[in-house]
């Protein structure tokens, strides 16, 4: 069994700079890749629905 809600990338770090404040997300292809390649291809659905969230809201900042 496998959680997969500890795998989704949530966090986002903030950091202001002097140019301004600088934006981080976690990929989260990058954060699947310690599944075994089944469950990877099982979960892609999931992975690609996060990954195109996160480019939404990154988007609109």
């Amino acid at each position: 069994m496998y959680i997969v809600g500890l795998l989704l990338p949530c966090n986002a770090v903030l950091r202001e700079g002097e140019e301004g404040v600088e934006i981080l997300l976690q990929d989260p292809k990058g954060m699947f890749q310690v599944l075994p390649p089944e469950k990877q291809e099982t979960l892609k659905p999931v992975v690609e629905e996060a990954r195109s969230r996160l480019e939404k809201a990154l988007a609109k900042l």
